[in-house]
């Protein structure tokens, strides 16, 4: 009965303004409860709009992801295509250089899988006038020889292969020695008797003697030397880079190619003690 009269009381009693006793009392007992559960439904939806924010920006940094992905691949591809216009500008500059001698530019579309063979196989085959034994060569040099040729392909014997040779000679002394492949990246200047003075560095082009290449083509480098009897070891690194070959040039003639000279390299060559100037190169 006390608690209801004091409630009664509460009731009727007013503080001020601020309204009766017992809305005031009611107020201040829920109020720490209303804080409690505000702060903690904030919290609760702090937590589960930050759950799906990540969630979107995991999906936005997987689309972003994808995107460099396929980006890379296309700027490689772009890599691959102003490489292979450089170098079929280069075939194109070799040829207009040489307009005397047919040369038919072929892509390289296989390689032999037998180690002990070192062969490729191009796009161009007898209806395209490509027949056995016809030179193949690259801007940079010698590449090897047909060896079999289909309707629409054939098959390069390498000058790096074992049964692979080009007449050759030193290109300052003139010396002739034919050179062969050996399975290995370096050839071999067969036959070069121990009295011939061959130097280390020297330039090796083709003879023209045996039929199938014309005259001063570069063949390669001398870069070894080894005493023998009767015969010297030379070995002989190949102008061409045979291990990357992607475009090559079937020459068609067994006719000499006329060797045009740059600018300086014409000058150079009025001056005495000059050596003949290579291949001309955009």
């Amino acid at each position: 009965m006390l608690v209801a009269q004091v409630l009664l009381l509460a009731m009727q009693i007013k503080r001020d303004e601020k309204g009766r006793l017992l809305r005031m009392w009611t107020v201040g007992a829920i109020s720490p409860f209303e804080r409690v559960g505000s702060w903690c439904a904030q919290k609760v939806r702090g937590t589960w709009n930050g759950y799906f924010a990540l969630r979107g920006a995991a999906k936005e940094n997987e689309e972003l992801r994808r995107e460099l992905d396929a980006l890379n691949l296309r700027v490689t591809q772009l890599d691959g295509k102003a490489a292979e216009a450089d170098r079929l500008a280069t075939l194109l500059h070799f040829r207009q250089s040489h307009p005397a001698a047919p040369m038919l530019a072929a892509r390289v579309i296989a390689a032999s899988a037998d180690t002990a063979s070192r062969t490729i196989f191009i796009d161009r085959g007898e209806r395209d006038g490509v027949r056995k034994d016809m030179g193949v060569i690259t801007p940079d040099g010698v590449v090897g020889k047909v060896i079999e040729a289909f309707r629409g392909t054939s098959q390069i014997l390498l000058l790096t292969d074992r049964d692979s040779g080009v007449g050759a000679m030193l290109a300052d002394s003139r010396l002739q020695s034919p050179v062969g492949g050996t399975g290995e990246p370096l050839l071999l200047m067969k036959y070069v008797s121990s009295d011939d003075e061959v130097n280390t560095g020297e330039r090796v082009v083709t003879s023209g003697m045996d039929r199938i290449f014309p005259k001063d083509l570069p063949v390669g480098i001398v870069v070894d030397i080894k005493p023998g009897n009767p015969f010297k070891q030379v070995r002989v690194r190949p102008a061409a880079n045979l291990d990357r070959l992607e475009e090559v040039l079937v020459l068609l003639t067994l006719h000499p190619l006329e060797i045009k000279q740059e600018p300086n390299a014409a000058t150079n060559a009025a001056a005495p003690n000059s050596e003949p100037a290579p291949l001309a190169k955009p």
